[in-house]
């Protein structure tokens, strides 16, 4: 019979292994799952996504950034403009390379701040990026809005959240293993210290920042077509920034399996909720963040790093 210790122990050894068969599994869900379980599953991938990518930069450095939404909605705005023009995998990687170009320029101005400047910052420039878009749509076209026409198929969608989902995980495996992923680490644990030991922590933290939004805007480009429409208000939601950082901080944000686990629970949990609690969706959601951050400072993964130090020292004794 096999123990739970080497059952923890194979998920830690072989993430690549665990990795393959869940984007397996999740591949099969459009073809033998009904269309409103295709959409919870879709909901889930793009959290994974979003959290998974947050946490890569912001788990290891411990900057709070507030920014996914922005990111999220200058990817999608790149897709309503360009889905016309240009092939879909192009469009995706258009509005991953302006998110990741525009948190350069944003890293670049806030990054050598931290804590809640560096929080509220990030909050105030996303809201100037949306104001910025929603001008410069009426100056344009006359409206605040797109209407998406020629959109792919919803089995093309998943498809590509899903991959963008996977790549996540994959990415945020291969820098912690890194010395980028190091020097990441290093700079959350004493920045100062990092700086001294020859870490150039300012192109380091720039360029981690653009990796995270990166991903949000590939995200954002992808589930655009999710709508018949796209405003400002919507695709700049703070919502979707909250949410992330949210399911990243109970998940455990310097893990990488936490972050995919609470994303998984906490779609499925939206879902009910909007369903059986509409006007108290919200306050339970922040209700379980009070309590996480209260009784579980480094999220549920805490919970899973405990037992797998417990069965290691029951199987040493």
């Amino acid at each position: 019979m096999t123990s739970p210790l080497k059952n923890l122990r194979t998920l830690q050894d072989k993430p690549w292994r665990v990795l393959a068969i869940g984007l397996a599994l999740a591949a099969t869900v459009p073809w033998i799952a009904s269309e409103f379980i295709a959409s919870v599953a879709l909901g889930c991938l793009m959290y994974i996504a979003l959290a998974t990518s947050w946490s890569l930069f912001c788990g290891a450095t411990r900057y709070l950034s507030l920014a996914t939404s922005a990111f999220f909605g200058l990817g999608a705005y790149a897709s309503a403009t360009l889905l016309d023009v240009l092939p879909w995998p192009l469009v995706i990687l258009c509005g991953a390379a302006i998110a990741s170009a525009v948190a350069v320029l944003m890293g670049a101005a806030v990054l050598h701040l931290r804590g809640t400047y560096f929080a509220v910052l990030t909050f105030g420039m996303t809201e100037l990026i949306r104001h910025a878009v929603t001008f410069v749509e009426k100056q344009v076209s006359g409206t605040v809005g797109r209407v998406l026409t020629v959109v792919p198929s919803n089995e093309t969608v998943y498809l590509t959240v899903l991959a963008i989902a996977g790549a996540a995980i994959a990415t945020a495996l291969l820098v912690k293993r890194s010395r980028f992923g190091l020097a990441l680490a290093g700079i959350g644990a004493d920045e100062q210290r990092a700086q001294t030991l020859g870490v150039d922590t300012r192109r380091v933290k720039v360029m981690g920042f653009a990796l995270t939004a990166a991903f949000a805007g590939a995200v954002g480009a992808a589930m655009a077509v999710r709508w018949t429409y796209i405003d400002p208000p919507a695709v700049f939601s703070p919502f979707i920034g909250f949410q992330t950082v949210l399911i990243a901080m109970i998940g455990g944000a310097a893990s990488i399996g936490g972050p995919v686990a609470a994303a998984i629970v906490f779609s499925l949990l939206a879902e009910t909720l909007r369903l059986q609690l509409p006007y108290g969706y919200m306050m339970v959601l922040g209700l379980l963040l009070i309590l996480c951050v209260m009784y579980l400072p480094n999220g549920l993964a805490s919970l899973w790093q405990r037992k797998a130090a417990a069965l290691r020292r029951h199987g040493h004794e």
